[in-house]
């Protein structure tokens, strides 16, 4: 972006975006002005979809801790705590301040490098939808009986 006022007025949106909708909107506002998205304007949009779904999970905090990466805050039944320990092993659960060490993926499980950017974003993303975010109903589910 050639001017740093239109810069920051995306960046805002970003941020302030609530729902996937108005990350696309400014995707699309974008995309309509300045063209092809370069990389990092395409990072930035995950980040902010990633927000979005860290919100909606009831989520203030996702961060990087050493070789852990904590979630806060977080109330899990006993059984979202099973499952959340099966499906990813070594995970603290913390139930007095409400948050969860998880540790950080590698990309092999011997020599491997921690997981960074998109793939940790995506790892994250999937640990959020899997254990955290509440169930959304399917199409089917909320169609009204005819």
């Amino acid at each position: 972006m050639p001017h740093e006022r239109l810069r920051l007025e995306a960046y805002k949106r970003l941020a302030d975006a609530a729902t996937d909708v108005q990350v696309d909107e400014v995707a699309a506002e974008l995309l309509d002005r300045y063209g092809p998205l370069p990389d990092p304007v395409e990072a930035l949009l995950a980040v902010a979809r990633f927000r979005v779904l860290a919100r909606s999970a009831g989520l203030a905090e996702v961060i990087v801790q050493g070789s852990n990466v904590r979630f806060h805050p977080v109330e899990l039944a006993e059984s979202g705590q099973m499952r959340l320990t099966r499906l990813y092993p070594g995970t603290l659960v913390k139930p007095a301040v409400r948050t969860i060490m998880v540790p950080r993926p590698v990309t092999a499980p011997v020599g491997g490098q921690p997981l960074r950017g998109a793939e940790l974003l995506a790892w994250a993303s999937d640990l959020i939808v899997a254990v955290l975010a509440p169930a959304r109903p399917t199409a089917s589910q909320t169609e009204s009986p005819s």
